[in-house]
C-alpha cells in the first residue's frame, strides 16, 4: 500500500473514532451529571474515560512485554466501564431529560450504588493510570536489532555452541631458529675474577633495573590459545558412538544423545544414529514363520 492509501486509510480511522467519541460523549456527559457533576465537570468527563482509552491504546503501540500488558489492561477496563455507562445511559430514560434525580442510575440500591462508585472513581482512575503510562512511556528503551553485514551468513551465537571437533585444524606456524651468537674469545681468568669482585657490591635493584627478568603469565588462558581437538574420521566417531550407545534402548538412541556423547556436529551425529540403529535391525532376531500345513494338521 502506497503512502496514499495509508493516509486515506488513517484518516478514515480518526473520523471514525471522533463519531463513536461523539456518540459515548453525550451518555457520559448524562451520567456525569446525575452523579453531581457541574456543566463544566460533566463536558470534561467523557474527555477523562475515552481519552485516556486512546492514551492506553498508543502505549500499547510504543511499550513491550510487561508494560505493554498493563498498557493493554487499562485499555480493556476503561472500555469496559465506558460500555456499560453507555448501557446504563440507554436503559434509564430519565438520564435523557435536563431533570434528574442526582445519585440514581438504578432502581435497585445494590446496582445504583456500584454503578455510582464505577462513574465516580473513572476521574481518580484516569490520574492514577494516565500518569503511569506516561512514565512507562517517557522510560522505554527500544531494543536495537542487530545489524548483520553482507558477509555475516551465521550468528555469533550459532558460532559459540559448535564443538570442537567440528573446527579445522590449526596449522602452526613455523619456528624459526634463533641466530646463533659467534663465540666470543675466551676473558682472562684475572678479569673474570676482577668482574666478579666488583658486582658484589652492587645493589640488588640496580641489577634489576639493567636486566629485567620476564613476568610470569598468570591467570586463565583463553580458549582461543588453546590446541584445537583434531579431526577424528568416520571410523573413530562410530567407535566412539558405538562405546557411548553400548547400553541405550532403541528410544534413547537419538541423534541429540550421540551428539552430546562424541561431541560432534549435528550432522554427523544424525549419520552416526542412523547407521547404528541399522545396525541394531541387522543383528535383531527375525520373526518365525509357521510352516505351511500346520494349522491344518492341528486342526
Amino acid at each position: 500500500m502506497n503512502r496514499f492509501g495509508k493516509g486515506l486509510l488513517v484518516a478514515a480511522l480518526v473520523g471514525v473514532v471522533g463519531m463513536a467519541f461523539r456518540v459515548s460523549w453525550n451518555a457520559l456527559r448524562d451520567v456525569a451529571t446525575a452523579t453531581g457533576a457541574d456543566e463544566t465537570a460533566a463536558f470534561l468527563y467523557p474527555f477523562v474515560v475515552d481519552g485516556l482509552m486512546a492514551l492506553a491504546l498508543i502505549a500499547t503501540l510504543v511499550l513491550t512485554g510487561d508494560a505493554r500488558r498493563f498498557a493493554l489492561r487499562v485499555l480493556a477496563a476503561y472500555t469496559l466501564a465506558s460500555l456499560v455507562l453507555n448501557y446504563v445511559h440507554g436503559l434509564v430514560p430519565e438520564l435523557h431529560s435536563e431533570v434528574v434525580d442526582w445519585g440514581r442510575l438504578a432502581d435497585w440500591d445494590p446496582a445504583n450504588w456500584a454503578l455510582v462508585l464505577l462513574a465516580t472513581s473513572l476521574p481518580v482512575g484516569s490520574i492514577y493510570f494516565g500518569s503511569d503510562l506516561v512514565a512507562k512511556v517517557l522510560h522505554h528503551r527500544p531494543i536495537e536489532a542487530p545489524t548483520l553485514t553482507p558477509n555475516q551468513d551465521e550468528s555469533t551465537e550459532t558460532t559459540a555452541k559448535r564443538s570442537m571437533a567440528d573446527l579445522g585444524v590449526s596449522t602452526p606456524a613455523p619456528i624459526t631458529p634463533a641466530p646463533v651468537p659467534a663465540e666470543l674469545p675466551a676473558a682472562p681468568a684475572a678479569s673474570v675474577v676482577s668482574l666478579v669482585k666488583s658486582t658484589d657490591r652492587v645493589p640488588v635493584g640496580a641489577v634489576a633495573a639493567e636486566s629485567p627478568r620476564p613476568r610470569r603469565v598468570t591467570g586463565r588462558v583463553p580458549g582461543v590459545a588453546r590446541s584445537p581437538r583434531p579431526n577424528r574420521t568416520a571410523d573413530e566417531l562410530l567407535t566412539e558412538a558405538r562405546k557411548a550407545a553400548k547400553g541405550w534402548s532403541d528410544r534413547e538412541l537419538t541423534a541429540e544423545g550421540i551428539r552430546r556423547a562424541v561431541h560432534t556436529s549435528p550432522a554427523k551425529a544424525r549419520v552416526l544414529r542412523d547407521t547404528l540403529r541399522a545396525e541394531r535391525e541387522k543383528k535383531a532376531p527375525a520373526p518365525t514363520e509357521a510352516a505351511p500345513g500346520t494349522d491344518k494338521a492341528a486342526a
